[in-house]
């Protein structure tokens, strides 16, 4: 074990900080395209920790330059492996908007800067296109023979064939595009620590759970004999016709909201991908476990100004995984569709523990999750293989526990020097409406200023397509906060969250749409054009054009123009300007407060 000292430090990013530590050389080396944030809203320093605290020597290299592989060759190889991930977000993601225009900021690099620091390198992104894909080519050039493990948002919901809307075509597999060693699906603390200690006791790293294996026609056909797999459309299905690509995720999506252990298979264009059974979620006193790592809660001194730091630095996770299920939104398909809550003294430590930073100015900014009023519910039948708790209509078997979240909430207000505690996080309105005690003390001590929420769309066709309730559900929560808040004598104001050119929504859709948000008295503040991302059934419809309940032919608004023309019906109402006047729309990427807790 390391040192005290040395285990509350940072995690060695350089040859020279390996070397002070006294290592010949780290066990694993975990790359990531973004700077190096030791903090557990960063994907790539809660694996670190993970790892550390159970006896690996772990170092991080971060953004790496990715024209050759100096800055892979720079560091000592690893014992075990190199893990590679592109960040918190899909790079894609994180280079394009969903129409496909470069981005000119990335809140996870230094400064909010995309680009590499050095005047020649000014035209050069810090994360590259398809990161995963780049860095796997570096590191075998730089390290050959050490197996190389891809996990992380983008190779977890590229593991299957995925379409990619900067490039606009299907893509196979990340692990067969990129030539890895394995892919580790979901959260993945389980799956990469048993592979830490299978090659530590050089042991053959198959049937690892929650990872995903590339195999021959020969390995896969005994493969299939001893354990066979439910086998989803393949490559040259799909590519003849793509309704298969809706046939397949549909596939995926079941499997994994049932926490199937039947493996799945799919034949590439010229190997197989096999995807092992899922790892078991960290129980909470596992997660409790994890949240209570030695963080240092702030950037690397390399990089000390890092914007996504600054935008999460006072925030605690509180809650992982969502049984929302929305056809555009893949949290589900990577944190899984259980919920696991935190206990109140977990939580409660780590506020104390941003108390008492130097940069603490007193205010919690969010106690949240993928959904924060998620936190402490459970299934009164103890699970089903459906996993769908809210649609068409909030499932009986879903328990809010009110009391815990209250008490939560009480017991972070009494630690010294926290003057207010946020709900910064997206709400589910339909529970909101079943704990008006959480409810009522939400809007009268616990909101930044308005109300986040995510409608999404007001039209009954278009939330159906979404896989949300129906749009009645926005004017009853509104109403009853309203009331709410008049009875606490405060102003309440709400930020809702809206998106145009949803596979099967239509300019007259949108122009319902913007009819109900003025007769409803709300703002349109953030709202962006569907973005078809890898591993959502909003995805597949928008490349099959078929909807996902019937199968029948949907209209998807593809091209710039048909999507602009829905967009500008919300332009045109956004704080109430007509849609000529400029700076009226404030686009956000998805992951601007959803996907950051998702990794």
């Amino acid at each position: 074990m390391q040192p005290a000292d040395l285990q509350k430090s940072f995690l060695p990013t350089t040859r020279a900080e390996i070397l002070a530590r006294g290592w010949d050389r780290p066990d694993i080396v975990l790359i990531t395209g973004d700077a190096y944030v030791d903090h557990p809203s960063f994907g790539i320093s809660l694996i670190g920790r993970w790892l550390s605290h159970h006896g690996y020597r772990v170092a991080i290299l971060p953004q790496p330059y990715h024209l050759d592989a100096r800055s892979f060759k720079a560091l000592p190889p690893p014992r075990l492996f190199c893990g590679i991930t592109s960040g918190n977000l899909d790079s894609i993601v994180a280079n394009y908007t969903g129409n496909g225009k470069v981005r000119d900021q990335d809140a996870y690099s230094p400064g909010g800067n995309p680009y590499f620091g050095e005047e020649r390198l000014k035209k050069e992104r810090r994360r590259p296109d398809r990161a995963t894909i780049r860095y796997t080519a570096l590191a075998r050039e730089a390290w050959p023979g050490v197996p190389i493990i891809l996990g992380g948002l983008e190779a977890s919901l590229r593991r299957f064939i995925h379409f990619d809307y900067q490039q606009e075509r299907l893509r196979s597999s990340v692990l067969t595009d990129a030539k890895a060693d394995l892919v580790v699906y979901g959260m993945g603390e389980w799956s990469v620590l048993e592979i830490a200690r299978r090659l530590d006791r050089n042991l053959p790293l198959t049937d690892i759970a929650g990872t995903c294996e590339k195999l021959t026609e020969r390995e896969f056909a005994e493969r299939q004999k001893l354990s066979p797999s439910m086998i989803l459309p393949s490559w040259d299905e799909i590519a003849r016709d793509p309704r298969q690509f809706m046939v397949a995720e549909q596939d995926i999506d079941r499997a994994c909201r049932a926490g199937s252990n039947k493996p799945l298979s799919q034949a590439q264009k010229s190997l197989f991908l096999w995807q092992n059974s899922p790892a078991a979620p960290l129980t909470p006193p596992e997660l409790d476990q994890l949240y209570s790592l030695p963080f240092q809660r702030r950037p690397h001194p390399a990089t000390p100004d890092v914007p996504a730091w600054r935008m999460i630095r006072d925030s605690i996770t509180i809650v992982r995984g969502c049984s929302g299920n929305c056809s555009f939104c893949a949290i589900t398909r990577h944190q899984g569709p259980l919920v696991i809550s935190r206990s109140v003294d977990s939580i409660t430590r780590e506020v104390r523990e941003v108390a008492a930073t130097d940069f603490f100015q007193g205010t919690i900014s969010d106690l949240g999750g993928p959904t924060a009023n998620l936190y402490g519910t459970s299934c009164a039948i103890g699970g089903c293989p459906k996993q769908d708790c809210f649609f068409p209509k909030l499932c009986k078997n879903l328990s809010p526990n009110e009391d815990r979240f209250l008490a939560l909430l009480e017991r972070c207000s009494e630690i010294p020097g926290v003057k207010h505690i946020h709900i910064s996080s997206g709400l589910r309105m339909e529970l909101l409406l079943t704990t008006h005690r959480l409810l009522g003390k939400i809007i009268r001590d616990h909101l930044p200023g308005t109300m986040k929420i995510a409608p999404e769309h007001t039209d009954p066709e278009v939330l159906r397509l979404m896989h949300k309730p129906g749009g009645h559900l926005i004017r009853e929560f509104l109403n009853t906060c309203r009331k709410i808040a008049s009875q606490a004598g405060k102003e309440i104001r709400f930020t809702p969250y809206f998106i145009a050119s949803h596979p099967g929504c239509t300019e007259q859709h949108m122009a319902h749409l913007a009819a109900e948000i003025k007769q409803l008295g709300i703002s349109v503040r953030q709202f962006q054009d569907f973005t078809p991302t890898p591993g959502t059934l909003a995805t597949a419809m928008y490349v099959s054009g078929l909807d996902r309940d019937t199968g029948k032919p949907i209209p998807v608004a593809k091209n710039e123009l048909e999507r602009r023309k829905q967009r500008q019906v919300l332009e045109g109402i956004t704080l109430g300007k007509d849609k000529k006047s400029p700076g009226r729309k404030k686009h956000l990427p998805r992951a601007s407060w959803k996907t950051r807790k998702a990794t």
